[in-house]
């Protein structure tokens, strides 16, 4: 039995109570939605800057109405302490993923990325540690590597930022540290790896790439690639990020607290490998888009040129077990979206 489904099966026999925050996002609401079926007591916090409701109503309509009313949810914001300090009242674990995401945005606008996952941040662990909760998980980032060139990335050997929102996820790593050591309060870091899967957000100037992609071949517009298309990512699926959260809470090995992870699966695809990825999958909605080519532009700021990471840290002391490789993860997020944008244009 793996350790993920132990992990669960704990859980149904004695219930928690969790607080996500950033619970309207993609990340948020599938930990949502997963905790609510583990039949859980969640607290989610969120102020709609990049979270949507309708992620909130897709995970009411995918579990009971009893699990539902075990949610509670606070429309509020990490910047705020006072609100901080409402939200984990009571709580035995954070799972903290609210941050404004995005290299690109984070070069256009330092300050709000620096006061979401900085001050933000740390507001957080304040009240966490001042409501003393078992533990706090939150979203750390593959982005801390930087400029540092082994492949594959390990957890005790990173470079300089080359993001402002790179330098907050550092900070964020930084103050857990000085927070576990000073406080005694337990916590882990997740360094995501290009997380994606279904309620990804394909709209918008910061968009991930694969569900834009997504709707681009779905809708028929070229896709545009930063660069020659070689750059390389490890691109990790929803189901994995969740088993990893949910593993570094509840985890009894005292080795495994106050560490980070890489969150991913250990195998790397180009840009122009992911595009012909996707494509083959939509082929099968437009047969006409079987020869389309993307389109190629500069190369963004601040983004680095290959991603890959190790994974044996996580496995030895977590038990993680990813269960899907991105080809899995593709074949049911494509799925996905194409029954949304077909519903959507049936409405």
């Amino acid at each position: 039995m793996s350790q993920y489904i132990k992990a669960q099966k704990a859980l149904l026999e004695k219930p928690r109570t969790w607080l996500i925050t950033g619970v309207a996002g993609f990340i948020g609401s599938n930990l949502l939605e997963t905790l609510l079926g583990l039949d859980q007591r969640v607290v989610g916090l969120d102020n709609f800057a990049t979270g949507h409701r309708h992620n909130l109503d897709k995970v009411c309509a995918a579990v009971s109405e009893e699990q539902w009313n075990r949610f509670t949810f606070h429309e509020s914001d990490i910047r705020r302490p006072q609100d901080c300090a409402e939200a984990v009242a009571g709580v035995d674990f954070v799972l903290h993923q609210a941050a404004l995401g995005s290299v690109p945005r984070s070069i256009n606008d330092p300050f709000n990325t620096n006061e979401t996952n900085s001050t933000g941040f740390l507001n957080m662990l304040i009240a966490a540690r001042d409501a003393e909760v078992k533990r706090f998980v939150y979203a750390a980032s593959s982005s801390t590597y930087g400029d540092h060139p082994g492949l594959p990335k390990k957890e005790d050997l990173i470079g300089k930022p080359l993001s402002p929102y790179a330098v907050t996820k550092y900070v964020n790593e930084l103050y857990a540290d000085v927070f576990a050591k000073t406080y005694g309060i337990e916590t882990i870091g997740l360094r995501y790896f290009n997380v994606f899967g279904p309620r990804q957000d394909p709209k918008g100037a910061y968009a991930a790439v694969i569900p834009r992609w997504i709707e681009e071949l779905y809708r028929g517009t070229s896709c545009r690639i930063n660069g020659d298309g070689e750059t390389s990512r490890d691109f990790c699926y929803i189901d994995n990020t969740v088993q990893m959260n949910i593993l570094a809470a509840t985890s009894l090995n005292a080795e495994a607290t106050n560490q980070v992870y890489n969150v991913a699966v250990g195998n790397r695809t180009t840009l122009n490998e992911l595009y012909h990825e996707i494509r083959d999958r939509m082929v099968k909605v437009d047969s006409r888009i079987a020869d389309s080519a993307p389109e190629y532009g500069d190369f963004r700021p601040g983004d680095v040129r290959h991603s890959l990471a190790d994974i044996s840290k996580a496995v030895t002391l977590l038990g993680y077990d990813p269960t899907h490789n991105l080809q899995q993860g593709l074949d049911v997020t494509t799925a996905w979206f194409i029954n949304q944008f077909k519903a959507a244009d049936t409405n």
